[in-house]
């Protein structure tokens, strides 16, 4: 939770849309940079002045969003891995490959739901559960 003084001078500094827009989206207000945005219309922004730690965020194109929307450059970037950021560094920044689809889009995460991830065997188990069976009384 910020401060009152804190609250106020990011209200001042981000604006009246931005301020209420960060307070529905992150439960906070931040003024910062911004440091780029990534090819999905992602805004990344930084404050040293900030507690440490918490001086670099996301503000996510989309309203329902999901941290696998991030790009692995600006993913390490926003967990202090490298200190340059994806548009300062031509190295992390998104280049293309050839297998890869010509539209910008993202694979959302599925944990969880009916479409995750579930392996299974093909091999034989070694250990078998144990049956009881129950003889007939005569």
């Amino acid at each position: 939770m910020s401060t009152i003084t804190r609250t106020l001078s990011n209200f001042w500094r981000v604006g009246f849309k931005d301020y209420f827009h960060q307070l529905n989206y992150i439960g906070d207000t931040k003024a910062g940079t911004l440091i780029g945005t990534d090819r999905f219309g992602n805004k990344y922004f930084e404050n040293n002045e900030e507690l440490p730690l918490r001086t670099r965020w996301v503000d996510y194109k989309k309203h329902d969003f999901d941290a696998a929307q991030i790009e692995p450059g600006w993913h390490a970037w926003m967990s202090y891995a490298v200190d340059k950021a994806p548009s300062q560094d031509p190295l992390l920044a998104y280049s293309r490959r050839s297998w890869e689809d010509t539209d910008a889009k993202t694979i959302p995460n599925y944990t969880l739901t009916r479409g995750a991830y579930k392996p299974y065997s093909t091999s034989k188990s070694k250990i078998t559960m144990w049956e009881p069976t129950a003889v007939e009384r005569k």
